[in-house]
């Protein structure tokens, strides 16, 4: 991914650690391929409806962190509340996702993946999100 590179190249500033923003951003990406990915591969097991909570947690995380990696990635006029507010959500789907995820990892591969994924970017938004303050 080039986000880093975007990032760099931006005249706007935000005072946000540019690497820092730049992880973050490519694990929201990861994050909500993976869980689109996972959902899809949800709806093709066997046992789909009791699957339905976890394609549920999987959808709501992949929107979210679409959503907030699209609005990190906006430099020009910064706002740090909306920002704070983004991750905090996203910190907390991922943490549902994750664990929705990894209940279901012994069966399924998929879930497996997703569930560390999950974590991965929980952990990049609460360090972006500690180091905004």
């Amino acid at each position: 991914m080039r986000t880093a590179e975007m990032i760099a190249s931006s005249p706007a500033r935000t005072g946000v650690d540019p690497e820092l923003l730049a992880r973050t951003i490519d694990a929201l990406v990861a994050c909500a391929q993976t869980c689109t990915a996972c959902a899809d591969a949800c709806l093709s097991e066997e046992m789909v409806a009791e699957m339905r909570a976890c394609i549920r947690t999987d959808l709501d995380c992949a929107d979210l962190c679409d959503t907030t990696a699209r609005v990190l990635s906006r430099q020009t006029a910064y706002n740090a509340d909306v920002t704070r507010a983004l991750l905090q959500a996203c910190i907390q789907v991922c943490r549902t996702c994750g664990d929705e995820c990894a209940s279901h990892a012994d069966h399924h591969e998929h879930c497996r993946i997703c569930a560390e994924a999950c974590r991965a970017c929980e952990q990049a938004c609460s360090e972006l999100l500690a180091a905004i303050g």
